[in-house]
């Protein structure tokens, strides 16, 4: 067990013959006292900060663990972030090559019903020239041949015939 300040000033000494000045052992002691209650004093100041530092070290340590769990879970959410935007990436990008694929398709098509929409109608130009060249041939023959001859002759016969 540790001695303190009261121990050292209740401690009697048995004096002999020709011992040690009583006084100065005394006066020691009393200093031995006042720096030993100085030392006293200093470890329990030393042991208070020391426990303030402690409570400072823990509280830190306490702060550091949550910012590492903050900082984990941190980039844990940036690499689901992440992953959810390249996935978001892919779907939209598919979804355009479906609508371009659409749109290409729908065009392809359009231009194949007005493609054959063309050549309908180059049909029917084609067939419509020949109709009315075969018809202006045959009103040229009409006009060529004597046919006219005829009807003006039988024209004045009528009329001669009427009066």
């Amino acid at each position: 067990m540790p001695l303190t300040p009261l121990d050292i000033h209740n401690k009697e000494f048995s004096t002999g013959f020709r011992g040690y000045n009583v006084d100065e052992v005394n006066e020691f002691l009393d200093q031995i006292i006042k720096d030993f209650e100085l030392l006293i004093k200093e470890k329990k100041e030393m042991e208070e900060r020391i426990a303030i530092l402690n409570e400072r070290v823990d509280h830190y340590k306490s702060l550091e663990e949550n910012l590492s769990k903050s900082i984990l879970v941190a980039q844990e959410t940036a690499e689901d972030v992440k992953s959810n935007a390249r996935k978001e990436a892919q779907l939209i990008l598919k979804e355009a090559e479906k609508n371009a694929d659409r749109i290409v398709n729908e065009a392809l098509a359009k231009s194949r019903k007005i493609a054959i929409e063309i050549e309908e109608l180059k049909k029917r130009a084609s067939v419509y020239r020949m109709r009315f060249r075969t018809l202006l041939e045959a009103q040229l023959e009409m006009l060529e041949n004597g046919a006219w001859d005829d009807i003006e002759q039988a024209d004045s016969s009528s009329a001669v015939l009427a009066e």
